[in-house]
């Protein structure tokens, strides 16, 4: 491996590091007014058509707090982020069937899951290795 093939590595673990970092940042606030919960968090969960109760707002933060700290850790983020994925899944589907604007409401759990795999994507080798999209 040359010197220039080193930096290009650490640059890009360094860019997932940071993708991942901002996901982690964002999810932890997701998580936290959840946890709390705070009253807008329970009138958007009746608009989104769950319970708006103070115990399914805290069962959901709990559940995002667990795929959080799964992704944070390295030798589980694999597993965390596939989590976090089905996740996203569920809040895209809900705002579908509310009609909610498609990109600023609908596609944010896309760019999310951007942000999560692309992290864990610049920052695991492991990852790298099974589907090798940057050409060396």
């Amino acid at each position: 491996m040359t010197s220039s093939d080193a930096t290009t590595i650490s640059a890009a673990h360094w860019a997932g590091r940071a993708l991942s970092g901002l996901a982690i940042l964002f999810l932890a606030f997701d998580a936290a007014i959840k946890l709390i919960p705070i009253d807008p968090v329970l009138q958007i969960m009746g608009e989104l058509g769950y319970p708006g109760t103070v115990d399914f707002a805290r069962f959901l933060g709990v559940v995002t707090l667990a795929c959080l700290l799964l992704y944070a850790y390295p030798r589980t983020a694999l597993l965390g982020a596939v989590l976090l994925t089905g996740l996203f899944g569920g809040a895209i589907a809900s705002k579908i069937r509310i009609g909610a604007p498609l990109f600023s409401d609908i596609l944010f759990g896309v760019y999310l899951g951007l942000f999560v795999w692309g992290g864990l994507y610049l920052r695991d080798a492991r990852l790298r290795s099974l589907f090798p999209v940057i050409a060396r």
